[in-house]
């Protein structure tokens, strides 16, 4: 230490540049540097989210997540797998052993997975598999409120702010909560299915199969190659009422012979308000790696320029608190 002081002494440009050179440093040190609450680490957690709508917690956890855990639990430098049961929604939570590699475990659970689709109920949709990461959280909750039927709010904000707002530098997911989506309903009456001999597996084949958009080849004229594709999909909730469920003699059972289709609205299943109204909320996630800060100032920015286009009485702002999201009947497990 004497001898560094020393040549500083006898060489006072040396120890100046020296200086200049760790502020230099430290300056673009300092502007490039992240910002976050927690350090990155690298968790061996793994979740399996599996959505079979209409099924009871029990019919969930026996179909669905007796099956993933029973899949998973073969897995090597296993700590703890963890599952939830509710409505519709199966959640299971895989811990490996602080030693595990988090890429490699996430990989093992997705084979696994893979193997036990087949026995899974075919009303069930794909598995969503997902590596725990820390450092890809929400950083902002953004509110849109409005003096609008709720559905119309929620379409603006997944077609026009959520669309806008994924394009964002550093932004990774966004998350819709408390909104209601278009949804088509369909009601029957029971005595009339009975009467025509008619099962509800029979209605919903027919609208499966009656509303579709199917690939019809191509057509080849001259030096030009024509793809042709079958528009089948049902453009007006009207014309669900002439979906032909079965036949009976020389007639054919229409859908308004037993029931009739409505434009209408998902039922809801989570909820999200503010001072007291129904709103929609988006969460927004950054990706993994980069700064908190910085997202967070570019999603605002970008907030303000959708002001000006969004319609005078639809309010965006920061969200005040945490979306509240409740199930009807749950029922969970820990092995």
């Amino acid at each position: 230490m004497h001898k560094l002081a020393a040549l500083c002494v006898r060489r006072p440009v040396f120890a100046t540049m020296l200086i200049l050179a760790l502020v230099v440093v430290g300056g673009f040190s300092y502007f490039s540097l992240g910002v976050d609450l927690t350090p990155k680490v690298d968790i061996p957690t793994v979740s399996i989210i599996v959505v079979n709508p209409g099924a009871t917690a029990e019919e969930i956890e026996t179909d669905i997540t007796k099956r993933i855990e029973d899949a998973v639990n073969t897995i090597s430098d296993l700590d703890e797998v963890r599952s939830t049961s509710v409505q519709g929604l199966s959640t299971v939570i895989v811990s490996f052993t602080l030693e595990k590699n988090g890429d490699v475990g996430a990989q093992e659970v997705r084979d696994k997975v893979a193997s036990t689709v087949a026995d899974l109920p075919e009303t069930a949709e794909a598995p969503v598999i997902q590596k725990f990461d820390p450092d890809a959280q929400p950083i902002l909750q953004l509110v849109v409120s409005s003096t609008r039927p709720l559905r119309e709010v929620t379409e603006i904000a997944d077609k026009q702010i959520k669309q806008r707002l994924e394009n964002v530098k550093g932004v990774g997911e966004i998350r819709l909560v408390g909104g209601l989506k278009r949804e088509i309903r369909v009601w029957v009456d029971p005595e009339r299915m009975r009467a025509y001999g008619l099962s509800i597996t029979d209605v919903a084949n027919a609208l499966r199969q009656q509303n579709l958009e199917l690939p019809a080849g191509s057509v080849t004229q001259g030096a030009n190659e024509l793809t042709v594709r079958t528009l089948g999909r049902l453009a007006d909730p009207a014309q669900f009422n002439e979906i032909a469920v079965a036949t009976r003699g020389p007639y054919p059972v229409k859908l308004r012979d037993i029931g009739h289709a409505e434009d209408s609205q998902e039922e809801a299943t989570t909820a999200s308000r503010l001072n007291g109204e129904p709103s929609v909320t988006l969460i927004v996630s950054k990706q993994s790696g980069t700064n908190a800060v910085a997202t967070a100032d570019l999603v605002k920015a970008r907030m303000k320029e959708l002001q000006q286009t969004l319609p005078k009485d639809l309010c965006l702002r920061g969200a005040l608190s945490t979306p509240i999201s409740r199930p009807l009947s749950s029922s969970g497990g820990s092995r």
